[in-house]
């Protein structure tokens, strides 16, 4: 696995983008928000535009949330599988306002949906990225009890990604909550093995430990400043970053 570029300050050649479905909602509580769904694709439309290639993994949050159905007595696969169709929902409207703006895109679903979006095929998504289109994994996994997060991670390994950005509200990865821990101090860099035996929430274990094992870098930063996107798209070292410990800075 490549390392991360974006420590050098030049652009990753092919890039994983997971956004949380909350991202998609604005200032709502739930569902779309057209103006925010509209800034997200101007960002990465302008990071498309500059050579890399990127790849997106949408959560479902917004609109569906499985855990809490199934807490509160749904069946855990049932729950599962409504939210892959969440993010499938939240795929297409992102294709959309990309495709708009001129973003040649492509939507693949671990779930099988021909009138909406192509099977996931491992070899022509990539020769979709290769072709400079934007590939939206959609579904997940296609199976119950992984979150998106582990499918951003899967797809990225799978793919050849550089470097996976998970876009949040906060400018990185803290010790704490910053917005209920005061003393919360702020990691420029961590490896994933410390990430994990320090229960730091930034993702769930299945996809930090698939990160650490393929080696794969994984960029964390605030979603909620504008042009956040494209700075970290096209290799501006903003946020932490979650990598091997003896992954070096590229030349």
């Amino acid at each position: 696995m490549a390392e991360d570029a974006g420590e050098s300050g030049s652009a990753p050649r092919r890039v994983m983008l997971k956004l949380s479905g909350e991202a998609l909602q604005g200032p709502g509580s739930s569902g779309i928000h057209s103006e925010t769904v509209g800034r997200i694709a101007d960002e990465v439309t302008a990071a498309a535009q500059t050579g890399v290639e990127v790849a997106m993994v949408i959560g479902g949050g917004n609109l569906w949330r499985g855990a809490q159905a199934a807490r509160d007595g749904m069946d855990r696969a049932s729950a599962d599988h409504a939210g892959m169709l969440a993010t499938v929902m939240n795929a297409l409207v992102v294709q959309d306002a990309l495709e708009q703006r001129g973003q040649f895109t492509r939507v693949a679903s671990a779930i099988s949906m021909d009138e909406v979006a192509e099977p996931f095929l491992r070899r022509r998504c990539i020769r979709h990225l290769e072709k400079k289109r934007v590939v939206i994994f959609a579904a997940g996994l296609g199976a119950p009890y992984f979150t998106t997060d582990t499918a951003a991670a899967l797809r990225a390994v799978e793919i050849h990604a550089s470097v996976m950005f998970k876009a949040t509200q906060v400018d990185g990865i803290y010790t704490g909550d910053p917005k209920t821990d005061s003393s919360a101090e702020r990691l420029e860099r961590i490896p994933h093995r410390e990430a994990i035996e320090r229960g730091l929430k930034v993702m769930d274990v299945t996809a930090l430990s698939l990160a650490m094992e393929n080696r794969l870098p994984i960029r964390v930063f605030d979603i909620s400043r504008p042009g956040n996107i494209t700075r970290a798209l096209t290799g501006e070292p903003i946020g932490s970053l979650i990598t091997s410990e003896d992954q070096e800075t590229p030349a």
